[in-house]
């Protein structure tokens, strides 16, 4: 096999942890391919991903397109004559762009695939009380997440992992199999592994608002595991009810406590230093929140700002 000419397509941070270490192994593509600058913040001024930011830093050829079927993008990708594309956390390709390398397109997914194909794998794994999940090489195909293994490394998920603390774990650990799956396509030593078909696929789809809103009526441990599966991204949320006035609260970190009780189901109990919610099984002690319009804060300096009333619930 002649040298390597790797063209690197991701575009947050979870994809640069993957290129920082391609790049620290001697493995630096030939270019890399990201999303077109968008506009983010109050003066919706333009932002660059994060894999922009570090291919500038280190010299490395960038594209943006916005079309990945336009032929003036596919003449630009054909005239870095890479022989192997690698993909983390980017978009799906289309056959013309997957196809073209001789060596293929591998993709870095979030879970240990077939369970949890689709955009939010690691959300999904904590809010559906998964004990393990991992991380997955794969060659692309026509359909989503659904091309042959290359590797697998798996991982526990601790009861208090957020999705956050699970993204980071997820990241480092990928990079390196990400450099392990270069190595053995680069010394011919790669296995490929068809996915099962089985029917008792857990899927990943995309995280809707209305997939935030929090049910005070599920079991405690459901609400808890639905909490830290969206902290601190794109966070679990309630409506607060506090006599006439209504806002919506982010609820980022909470605690639990497994009593019986009689109240309604979303009453807040509260005292100067706690708010609690009690839903079936006992209640759930809200950490750290987010009122609408205020930065995020611990409870206690919430209790110090807003007079709530003792009728006050989340609905």
């Amino acid at each position: 096999m002649g040298k390597l000419r790797i063209v690197f397509m991701g575009t947050p941070d979870f994809a640069v942890a993957s290129l920082s270490k391609l790049v620290e192994s001697g493995y630096a593509p030939v270019g890399v391919i990201t999303a077109p600058d968008r506009p983010a913040g109050r003066g919706r001024k333009l932002q660059e991903s994060a894999i922009k930011k570090y291919a500038k830093q280190h010299n490395i050829r960038i594209l943006q397109p916005t079309n990945l079927k336009s032929p003036s993008f596919l003449a630009e990708l054909k005239s870095l004559h890479a022989n192997l594309q690698v993909v983390v956390a980017f978009r799906m390709l289309p056959k013309v762009v997957w196809d073209m390398p001789e060596y293929g397109t591998f993709n870095l997914h979030a879970s240990l695939l077939p369970q949890y194909r689709g955009a939010a794998p690691i959300n999904w794994a904590i809010i559906n009380g998964e004990t393990e999940t991992g991380v997955t090489t794969f060659f692309l195909d026509e359909k989503i997440d659904t091309g042959e293994i290359i590797l697998q490394e798996k991982v526990i998920i601790k009861e208090t992992d957020t999705a956050g603390a699970l993204h980071d774990i997820l990241m480092l650990l990928g990079a390196d199999l990400v450099l392990k799956t270069i190595q053995q396509i680069e010394d011919h030593s790669v296995k490929r592994q068809k996915q099962s078909s089985s029917q008792n696929l857990k899927k990943a789809p995309k995280i809707h608002k209305e997939t935030c809103k929090i049910d005070w009526d599920k079991p405690i441990l459901e609400i808890y595991n639905h909490i830290r599966g969206l902290s601190p991204y794109p966070a679990a949320w309630s409506t607060l009810i506090n006599d006439t006035a209504t806002m919506p609260v982010k609820i980022y970190s909470v605690a639990l406590e497994r009593k019986d009780h009689s109240h309604k189901n979303g009453q807040i109990l509260f005292d100067k230093k706690e708010i609690r919610v009690a839903v079936p099984g006992g209640f759930v002690q809200l950490l750290e929140m987010q009122l609408s319009g205020k930065r995020k804060m611990q409870a206690q300096e919430i209790l110090n700002g807003l007079k709530l009333s003792k009728t006050a619930y989340m609905a």
